[in-house]
């Protein structure tokens, strides 16, 4: 019996993967508290300890589905508050090395909102919960557990500004703290080994501005985005978003950075590989400034390697694994650790630390790592080991993105598996590879550019 879910649960963290998480564990506890440093209820705006809340927030179309799966009807809801929506392919403007990709409709949509508006929706449907409750403006001091410090009871609190320390007791406890994790710490301090953690140095810089438009670069398309290669390590995302807005996030690698001078973020903007964003900038309206962000490194903390864990401790989130932020992993890997853990929580047992990170990392880590490491890797100033299976997949790669300028079903697969719908390993499957030699050395067909049409007669 000592083995059973027991009555409470907290989350630590009210980020996206803590509230996806608490949506899950609401299904098997009798309460779920979701404790933060911040104000949660009612926040409309960025909160302070979501730095990347000014910026793009992109989320992959497997996020959408399981996000769809876990709060039926939200993507509605999302449209229904002025965000926009279109096909993740056919309605973007995808390129790469500085060609246009051949798309079509994959027929899975993207809604493009800005971040703390989908935080909002995902934070109001999880707050109407009836068991779910928001504990706000807590520090967490550390964990509480039993006096042979092999199961986790509780954690230790304190309001922000000063106050008394308190215990909320728990019968599980979930890290979704982010990057600042306290856990691998804690543990230590438990007398449990040092997680191993992997790093790279990616040097990643970007800074992100909004705009209203007096003109349409899109001709009906949804977004305008030049990814990065090594030859033209600067790329961006330039987006409609909610309420007849428009994001960009324009970004570089190796300390190659936007400046966040109006006139320097201009000329980064047209030094891309492609003119488009440059052209429709012309006829924008900045509605803020351009605020930066930085990202070192990408970490990834190996919990399933751990000979021996506390029970009733688990982490998820970028708490484990924080992805280079360019290609918009974050959240998709918050919805489906969420169900990973809603697979752990059936049997009506407590999950099992072991055991959950042993799946968590087979099932929704590894194959997004590998993948975002080989391209990572491919940037020839970022450090790492370079085996012939990471050499073997960049070369692979390089061929299916020049294949995917001439082959619309190229692309398909390509963004079925950027898009986490379909494994990488997808991409090798024999029809996609005969395409991908058959197309990658033919000549591409010339793709027009649609011209900037103005919307109103004032730049």
């Amino acid at each position: 019996m000592g083995n059973e879910t027991g009555s409470r649960a907290v989350v630590l963290g009210g980020s996206i993967a803590g509230l996806f998480t608490a949506r899950v564990l609401a299904e098997a506890y009798d309460e779920v508290f979701i404790v933060d440093r911040d104000e949660l209820v009612g926040a409309r705006g960025p909160r302070r300890s979501r730095p990347q809340g000014r910026h793009i927030n992109a989320m992959h179309v497997r996020g959408r589905v399981v996000m769809e799966e876990l709060f039926p009807g939200i993507t509605e809801e999302l449209i229904a508050d002025g965000c926009p929506s279109g096909d993740f392919a056919g309605d973007c403007r995808w390129y790469f090395h500085g060609k246009p990709l051949s798309r079509e409709d994959i027929g899975y949509l993207a809604v493009p909102a800005t971040a703390p508006l989908m935080e909002r929706h995902i934070r109001e449907r999880t707050q109407a919960l009836p068991n779910v409750k928001f504990e706000e403006q807590l520090d967490i001091i550390g964990l509480v557990t039993t006096e042979d410090r092999g199961r986790v009871t509780g954690v230790r609190v304190q309001p922000i500004g000063g106050g008394a320390a308190q215990t909320i007791e728990a019968d599980l406890v979930v890290d979704a703290t982010g990057r600042g994790s306290r856990t691998p710490l804690w543990l230590e301090e438990l007398g449990y080994p040092r997680v191993e953690e992997e790093r790279k140095k990616i040097g990643l810089g970007y800074v992100t501005q909004h705009y209203k438009l007096h003109a349409d670069p899109w001709d009906g398309d949804l977004a305008i985005i030049p990814v990065a290669s090594p030859e033209s390590p600067r790329g961006a995302i330039f987006t409609k978003t909610d309420h007849d807005r428009v994001e960009l996030t324009v970004y570089g690698l190796l300390g190659d950075h936007p400046p966040t001078d109006q006139k320097g973020f201009y000329a980064f903007v047209k030094s891309l590989s492609v003119p488009d964003i440059h052209e429709a900038l012309q006829y924008a309206e900045p509605l803020d400034e351009p605020v930066a962000f930085r990202f070192p490194t990408t970490i990834r903390r190996r919990y399933e390697k751990m000979a021996r864990l506390p029970d009733r401790l688990l982490v998820v989130g970028d708490a484990v694994t924080c992805f280079n932020p360019v290609y918009a992993q974050g959240m998709t890997v918050a919805a489906l650790s969420a169900l990973v853990l809603r697979g752990h929580l059936h049997s009506g047992a407590a999950p099992q630390p072991r055991e959950f990170f042993r799946d968590l990392a087979k099932e929704v880590i590894d194959p997004p790592w590998d993948m975002t490491n080989t391209v990572d890797l491919s940037f020839p100033g970022v450090e790492g080991k370079r085996d012939l299976k990471v050499r073997m997949g960049q070369r692979y790669l390089a061929l299916v993105q020049a294949a995917a300028t001439r082959d619309k079903k190229v692309t398909t697969a390509y963004m079925r598996a950027a898009g986490m719908l379909d494994r990488p390993d997808a991409l090798m499957r024999p029809g996609v590879i005969l395409r991908v030699l058959l197309s990658a050395w033919r000549r591409p067909t010339p793709v027009p550019r649609p011209p900037v049409v103005p919307l109103s007669p004032e730049p």
